[in-house]
């Protein structure tokens, strides 16, 4: 970090995509934000000086007599009583330091006055007052529309500076009272909560060393009663796969911020004399709904150089079609069946390494299996290739089992705060991939498979906690920090190495999900869950902040492996299509029916994925939570797909009208229903759905019949999109956990 003897005196407007962001950087002080929401008409240098003057709040009731100024990094100095934007000290002194601006630029170039610009990056270098410390703050406005900021501190000073806490926040407007986040678990990631913002704070912190299941995700603050398409809504999101906090805090003078950044643990970042520390980039959108912001989120993804497109191939893995149980001949049939299919990507799961029979030993030893693969991965390998399909393998670098060839040669290896090991989870404990010798390991041994094997993606796992998550060879000190850090790096190293290479991120399931890690991965496995029943509001919430083609969603076995449930095979199709579709199941034991219908799901998938991978989402609020309505729209507005899922029992009967959002309300759309294979149980057929092309579909299938019908048609009917939006049409009546999928064609 450099800086410079001017102090700076600036006032910025930034705008792109509907949000304005405006920066107040006068006097040397730290920025700080006197709005971030709606853009405003173009404001020229008096303006933004007007502007700022006239936020700038009165001396309250036994506050300072100086107003508060609330910087993008909180000083305690200023007058803020909250969370402050750092903590840390040497030794005790210096605990709270001032910042002074030196030097500010905006893409690159000095700005001093009122400015109003497009998007763009401000680069904010100042010093603390002692001359001790070093700060340099990165203040984005991307184009489109999210803000992201991240702060580098450096030691100055000849003795160490002990940082505790480095956060960025920005400020929320009064109006946004009510707060939504996230919790989940293990086969049930990303439900929703919500709550109201009183005074205090709202902390959520992860300390599990991995983004987690039950993560906030991304923490929302908006006006009350907000939904996917109205309300304004503010939000924040900690790109980071380690310990990461996301709060929103009111104070009692009434100021609002949202905040986040990394939490680091004690001792974890002790910076010697000319030693930094740079937190993760930490994201805050503004919309008008949940989907707004969710867009913002959904074209940032889509615009990284390499990200994925919609030519998404369809994927068969098979984790629930054999477990452990890895025999060549087996999988070879079985994937000559799925290419016959029309699936497109082959993925051998756990397995396949080492002593790996069962799920207590061989983790750490990445080398082929001689007694369970003799002549290597080839035959599989070189069969799949030959049948046109990619060829996907399963990994866990950061993973150990203590019955492991590694295991026993470095015990040092693994990761502890003292002598003893932490409790175990999964039969397994966590590699310290921040020792070198040990991260050479992994990375050498992935190599090894990825110079000698054609594979073209990569499953990449982490099915455990960081309990107590130090390096041994530092006397139990603590190392997430590092640890996160060098799984990017080894990310990294894989890609550079091989840059046409895939990878997915996979943390039991959807525990790894986070704008860091998908920096450097192409899919999310949303969840070790793939019951549709359970995977409808799983995708529903992943979709906040990941675009569906980074989704990973199959179709997976009749009788949920998971929860126990049977489910028909249309809800599992029509659940699965709306993400990177494939398939979890062993299609060796499907019946004829089972694979045609199968085939009609891809078929379908492979048609419209142009649609459904690349369209802009649309997510419906209904009157009953236990309906899911969803859908996607092409960016021109020509084309849509919709679903409407029923997951219970729905009162009233009838059930309400199905309203669909974001269409063109001056256009003419035909609307015609889509049944796959056998029809939805329980299905009694709306008028407007037309004569069926089987008359017997217009009656209920009643319990006592055995006989489901199936390639059943329906031509539907043509609306206005301003009559679909704002008056909608009736439902169909079906049993639970069902859905039905609707095509939307403009007719121009």
């Amino acid at each position: 970090m450099t800086s410079s003897p001017h102090t700076p005196h600036a006032l910025l407007h930034l705008r792109a995509a509907g949000v304005s962001l405006v920066l107040d950087a006068r006097h040397g002080a730290l920025p700080s934000v006197i709005h971030w929401g709606a853009e405003l008409v173009d404001l020229n240098g008096d303006d933004l000086a007007v502007l700022a003057d006239a936020v700038e709040p009165v001396i309250g009731s036994n506050t300072p007599e100086t107003p508060l100024r609330l910087a993008v990094l909180p000083e305690h100095h200023a007058g803020w009583s909250g969370r402050p934007g750092i903590s840390g000290s040497f030794d005790g002194p210096g605990w709270s330091p001032r910042f002074v601006t030196t030097a500010l630029t905006l893409d690159g170039a000095p700005v001093d006055g009122g400015r109003t610009a497009d998007a763009g990056t401000v680069v904010v270098d100042a010093v603390d007052d002692s001359g001790r410390l070093a700060l340099r703050l990165e203040i984005e406005l991307t184009p489109q529309g999210l803000v992201r900021t991240r702060a580098e501190i450096a030691n100055r000073h000849d003795a160490p500076y002990r940082l505790d806490d480095l956060s960025i926040a920005l400020p929320i407007p009064a109006e946004a009272s009510e707060l939504l986040d996230f919790t989940g678990r293990h086969n049930g990631e990303r439900m929703p909560q919500r709550s109201t913002l009183v005074d205090g704070v709202h902390l959520r912190e992860n300390r599990r060393g991995r983004t987690a299941a039950d993560s906030a995700f991304l923490l929302h603050a908006g006006t009350p009663g907000f939904d996917f398409a109205g309300g304004a809504v503010w939000a924040v999101h900690t790109a980071w796969s380690g310990n990461h906090r996301h709060y929103a805090e009111r104070v009692f003078s009434g100021e609002q911020v949202l905040g986040g950044g990394e939490v680091l643990l004690p001792g974890e970042v002790a910076l010697a004399p000319e030693e930094s520390y740079r937190s993760p980039w930490v994201y805050f959108a503004f919309g008008t709904g949940l989907d707004a912001l969710a867009h913002r989120f959904h074209a940032h993804l889509r615009a990284r150089p390499d990200a994925p497109d919609s030519r998404r191939p369809v994927t068969l893995n098979v984790w629930e079609a054999v477990y452990f149980r890895h025999d060549a001949d087996e999988l070879i049939a079985l994937a000559e069946r799925a290419a016959d299919l029309g699936v497109e990507r082959f993925v051998l799961d756990d397995g396949w390494f080492g002593d790996r029979r069962h799920d207590r030993a061989g983790l750490g030893d990445w080398t082929v299996s001689a007694d369970v693969w003799p002549d290597g991965l080839h035959p599989l390998i070189d069969r799949v290739h030959a049948l046109g399909m990619q060829f996907g393998l399963w990994f866990e670098p950061e993973m150990v089992n203590l019955d492991s060839d590694l295991a026993r040669r470095h015990p040092e290896w693994i990761m502890a705060a003292r002598d003893d090991l932490p409790v175990e989870s999964r039969f397994q404990h966590v590699l310290n991939l921040g020792i070198p010798g040990a991260y050479a390991h992994v990375r050498d041994q992935m190599l090894a498979i990825l110079d000698e094997y054609r594979i073209d993606y990569i499953k990449w796992d982490h099915n455990r906690d960081l309990i107590e998550a130090g390096d041994r060879t530092r006397g139990g000190h603590a190392a997430v920090h590092a640890q996160t850090e060098a799984f990017y790096r080894l990310l990294g190293d894989l890609r550079r190495a091989h840059p046409s290479l895939e990878i997915e991120t996979c943390s039991s399931g959807g525990g790894r999900v986070d704008l860091g890690v998908l920096e450097h991965t192409d899919r999310i496995w949303v969840s070790d869950n793939s019951d549709p029943h359970d995977r409808q509001g799983m995708l529903q919430w992943t979709l906040q902040l990941a675009p569906p083609e980074f989704l990973g969603a199959h179709i997976a076995s009749p009788r949920s492996h998971t929860t126990g449930r049977h489910m028909d095979l249309a809800f599992r199709g029509g659940t699965a299509v709306f993400g990177h579709f494939g398939i979890e199941w062993n299609l060796a034991e499907a019946t004829e029916a089972d694979l045609a219908a199968v085939r009609g799901w891809i078929d379908f998938y492979a048609a419209n994925r142009a649609l459904l991978l690349a369209g802009d989402v649309v997510r419906v609020d209904t009157p009953d939570p236990r309906i899911v309505v969803r859908g996607v729209v092409a960016p021109d507005r020509s084309r849509a797909i919709f679903s409407a899922a029923v997951l219970d029992t729905v009162h009233p009967d009838p059930p309400a009208r199905l309203r669909l959002r974001d269409l063109d309300p001056e256009r003419r759309y035909r609307v015609t229903p889509v049944l796959l294979g056998t029809l939805p149980s329980g299905l009694i057929a709306p008028a407007w759905w037309g004569e069926a092309s089987d008359a017997a579909a217009h009656a209920a299938q009643e319990y006592w019949d055995h006989a489901p019908r199936v390639d059943v048609t329906f031509p539907g009917a043509v609306f206005r999109g301003q009559v679909l939006h704002t008056v909608g049409v009736a439902s169909p009546r079906v049993h639970p956990d069902q859905v039905v999928l609707y095509r939307v064609d403009a007719l121009d």
